[in-house]
């Protein structure tokens, strides 16, 4: 079993569609957006921004693109309230370059 679980875990994300990495995406900002310890909000933040890189590497659909480009927007919100301005405007523009 145990064996079973590491083969599991360490499997990589770009096994992901998009649609789970979209999903998995909105889990971790989720989480973020709740979360009161700084350190672990960025670790949040970080793991939504790669997420959301995977899923936008594989898809083709308009309506997932748009899906993906508003959560780059609310990740956007996120940072910029918790005061990381820079990677804020970073982010938005990621979330501009979809549309």
């Amino acid at each position: 079993m145990d064996r079973m679980l590491r083969n599991f875990a360490g499997s990589p994300m770009g096994e992901l569609s998009s649609l789970q990495a979209l999903e998995l995406a909105r889990v971790y900002l989720k989480n973020a957006i709740n979360m009161e310890d700084y350190g672990i909000l960025l670790v949040l933040c970080y793991n939504t921004e790669v997420s959301l890189s995977q899923a936008k590497k594989t898809t083709n659909d308009h309506t997932l693109k748009e899906r993906i480009a508003r959560a780059y927007i609310d990740l956007s919100e996120l940072l910029h309230r918790r005061g990381r301005v820079v990677e804020a405007k970073k982010i938005y523009q990621k979330a501009q370059g979809l549309k």
